[in-house]
C-alpha cells in the first residue's frame, strides 16, 4: 500500500479510510503543481499507482470534484480542473474584496501564538525555495493566506477565502508568467510586521497590494499544457 502524505492544509472533502489518503495525496500534488490543470486522471492508472480499488479512486475523484480540484468531462473521464481566464479574474476580484479586510481583522485579533504560526509559514516557504521546490513554496504561500483568514476569526469569510485560495493554485499553474515573483519574500514579511505592530490599516493596504502584484504576474491568455505521465509524478 502506498504511504500517503499528511493532509494538506487546504479545504478537504469529508471522506474516510483509503479514500481520504488518496484525496490528500492528489490534492497535494495539484496544489504543488506536480499535477497541472488539464491532466487526465485515469482510474486504472491511479488504481495501479496507489494499489487501491477503482471504487476508491472513483470516490476520491468525485470528492475532489466537490471542491473544484477535479472536473469530469462527459465520455472522457476525470481531469485536473482548468479554470478559464474569466474565472481567474473573478477569483482574484473576490480575493481582493475579502482578504484586505480579513488582514485588518487578523491584525486586530493577533496573538503571540498566531504570530509564531505565521513566522513558521514564512520560514517553511523560504526553506522550500532554497531547496528548489517552487510548487511546495506556492502551496505554503496559499496556506499563509488561509491562516490569516482563520486568525481573523470570521468563519464564513474564512471558508470562502479557503476555496478561493485553492482555486488560485490552479490559476497560477495555468497563467503564471513571472516565476521570479515566487522570490518576492518581502510581501509576507511586511504583512507579519504589520500584524506584529497590530496595525490593521497597514495590513489591509499591504494585502491589497500583494494581491494586485499576484494578478500582475498572471498572463491571462491561452497556454498549451504538456502531456504528463501519472506514474512518473505520483509513484513514491
Amino acid at each position: 500500500m502506498t504511504q500517503f502524505p499528511d493532509t494538506p492544509d487546504f479545504i478537504q472533502p469529508t471522506v474516510t479510510g483509503p479514500t481520504a489518503g488518496l484525496v490528500a495525496s492528489l490534492s497535494r500534488a495539484i496544489h504543488e503543481h506536480r499535477l497541472l490543470p488539464g491532466t487526465k486522471l485515469g482510474e486504472d492508472e491511479l488504481s495501479e499507482i496507489y494499489k487501491v480499488s477503482r471504487t476508491v479512486v472513483r470516490s476520491a475523484l468525485q470528492a475532489l470534484s466537490h471542491v473544484q480540484l477535479v472536473e469530469h468531462r462527459r465520455n472522457r473521464g476525470a481531469f485536473v480542473s482548468q479554470p478559464t481566464m474569466r474565472e481567474a479574474r473573478e477569483v482574484f476580484e473576490a480575493r481582493s474584496l475579502l482578504e484586505p479586510g480579513s488582514a485588518r481583522s487578523a491584525a486586530e485579533r493577533m496573538t503571540p501564538e498566531a504570530l509564531a504560526r505565521l513566522d513558521e509559514h514564512i520560514e517553511a516557504e523560504h526553506a522550500a525555495m532554497a531547496a528548489g521546490e517552487a510548487g511546495r513554496a506556492l502551496r505554503l504561500s496559499g496556506q499563509f493566506h488561509i491562516e490569516i483568514s482563520r486568525i481573523a476569526d470570521q468563519t464564513i469569510i474564512a471558508g470562502i477565502i479557503e476555496r478561493l485560495v485553492a482555486r488560485s493554485s490552479l490559476i497560477i499553474a495555468l497563467y503564471w508568467k513571472r516565476q521570479s515573483a515566487l522570490c518576492e519574500e518581502h510581501a509576507h514579511h511586511a504583512l507579519v510586521e504589520a500584524f506584529r505592530r497590530g496595525d490593521g490599516q497597514e495590513a489591509q493596504a499591504l494585502m491589497a497590494r500583494h494581491l494586485a502584484d499576484i494578478v500582475a504576474a498572471l498572463d491571462l491568455s491561452d497556454t498549451p499544457q504538456p502531456s504528463v505521465n501519472l506514474k512518473d509524478i505520483l509513484s513514491p
